[in-house]
């Protein structure tokens, strides 16, 4: 079974590529850290940064390029275990940290029991304390792991106060990901700010299960394998929870996470037949907005942000992302039907571990190594103008479903060669519909399948992917009989 193994490599101080237009650049060059896992801001106004380290720390220092030290804010290295994909792994600032000094952790640890993880909450006193003593730990929630690898670790509060915590299969029970009576495979959420009967939480109204004798309360949503990181995005009245799911042999993905839906794991790996490998079920699982194949050093996806910052407007709205194996790092735009996908940074091997953000909402990548990077543009200008557009769209087929005839709505923004093709949901390629030159506006074209002479093929689902250089959009469509 593949792993996310979280070890220590060189790095070099600088990444781009030929075709990107983004650098990572060292955001703190007078620092160093130990094995980076996460980067938080508490969104207190005191414009301070945090950093996670696998081994039990977190420290802190101002967000300035210049700043010359770091101190350490909390150390519970004496309860946490590590090794293997174990350790301190998430943090999470209370909506009202500014006032009551309250902050999240989540850690592994074999201390007085079996392995476990442990979701605990810490107490700055005052808030704006440059220190934290471990004694102010209450331990929130507990659930033991099966193995010490898939343990996941994000944690993150929502618009509507509530902590959400990411859970992994436990790495030898993927059986665990859609079984309603573990917490493990998970997307959890719970109320800290209610107790419960017997706990220092409570569980919300709207979580699926709730009031259940028989299945965990504290469940969101299930059928995930690793969901390593993943994050909020609040955008003018939308909230947007995206998970990238670490895959197993073949297929890495990013879900959009909805309550009460089912992801698929161990059933389906992103869209693709994992147990059994062929004839797989599809109704009843939530499909990914994106996949990746492994190909190359690619294998291993890291979850990022949506970029909401403004030094570079041309990222704003995409979900930034990568690989920790290759180092690559893409941004993909998704509008609720059209997909598309760009390369930023084409990376060596670097360990890319996770991402981050301050209070302006600026991303910042976690290298294993212990370097923390800035994305940036080296170009003098960077605009909103056309660059946040990619350069070949899809609308949605009409109509949708459709027997046996369909029209693929393309929109080309500058001439270019473009590919579109059909594929099924395992990711076989059905035919292509165009190869060739596209001028500037709008095209369609017309799928028939039922057409005898393209090869007839069954009632489903399938994918179309137009590409065009390093943009690729893609759509789903529904064939009947």
């Amino acid at each position: 079974m593949r792993r996310f193994i979280l070890s220590l490599v060189v790095l070099a101080t600088a990444i781009s590529g030929a075709n990107a237009q983004y650098t990572l650049e060292p955001a703190f060059p007078s620092l160093s850290f130990s094995s980076p896992v996460d980067l938080q801001s508490a969104h207190d106004g005191t414009n301070r940064l945090f950093v996670v380290e696998q081994q039990g720390l977190i420290q802190v220092f101002d967000n300035d390029a210049a700043t010359a030290s770091s101190s350490t804010y909390l150390d519970i290295n004496t309860l946490v275990d590590t090794g293997s994909e174990m350790g301190l792994l998430g943090l999470a600032f209370h909506p009202e940290f500014a006032t009551n000094g309250y902050f999240f952790v989540n850690y592994t640890t074999f201390q007085n029991g079996p392995l476990r993880t442990v979701i605990a909450r810490y107490r700055a006193d005052p808030p704006n304390a440059m220190a934290v003593e471990d004694s102010t730990e209450t331990i929130f929630l507990e659930f033991n792991q099966t193995a010490t690898n898939h343990n996941a670790g994000q944690l993150a509060f929502g618009s509507d106060d509530l902590l959400y915590i990411g859970t992994g299969d436990g790495g030898s029970t993927p059986q665990a990901a859609p079984d309603l009576t573990s917490l493990l495979g998970k997307m959890l959420r719970i109320d800290v700010d209610t107790p419960g009967v017997g706990t220092p939480y409570s569980i919300p109204d709207g979580n699926p299960w709730k009031g259940s004798l028989i299945f965990q309360e504290e469940i969101f949503a299930r059928g995930l394998r690793n969901p390593w990181r993943f994050s909020i995005d609040e955008y003018e009245g939308q909230t947007t929870l995206w998970v990238s799911d670490v895959g197993q042999n073949a297929w890495e993905e990013i879900d959009i996470i909805e309550v009460g839906k089912n992801y698929g794991w161990p059933t389906r790996e992103g869209d693709n037949c994992y147990s059994p490998p062929s004839g797989c079920q599809i109704l009843g699982f939530e499909p990914p907005v994106w996949e990746y194949p492994h190909s190359g050093l690619d294998g291993t996806i890291v979850g990022g942000y949506v970029y909401r910052g403004t030094a570079l407007p041309s990222l704003f709205g995409d979900y930034v992302y990568g690989d920790y194996l290759s180092g690559r790092i893409w941004a993909l735009r998704y509008d609720g039907v059209n997909t598309y996908n760009r390369q930023l940074i084409d990376g060596p091997n670097f360990s890319l571990a996770s991402f981050g953000t301050d209070d302006q909402n600026e991303l910042y990548a976690c290298y294993l190594s212990g370097g923390i990077f800035k994305l940036e543009n080296p170009n003098a200008v960077d605009t909103p103008a056309t660059a946040t557009r990619p350069n070949v769209a899809l609308r949605q087929n009409t109509p949708n479903p459709f027997n046996p005839r369909t029209s693929i709505h393309v929109d080309i923004v500058e001439d270019t060669h473009v590919v579109v093709s059909i594929h099924d949901v395992r990711g076989r390629f059905v035919r292509t519909l165009h190869d060739a030159a596209m001028a500037t506006g709008a095209h369609t074209l017309t799928w028939n399948g039922r057409d005898e002479a393209d090869a007839p093929v069954a009632s489903g689902v399938y994918v179309v992917r137009a590409t065009s250089g390093v943009d690729e959009a893609r759509i789903r469509v529904v064939l009947t009989r």
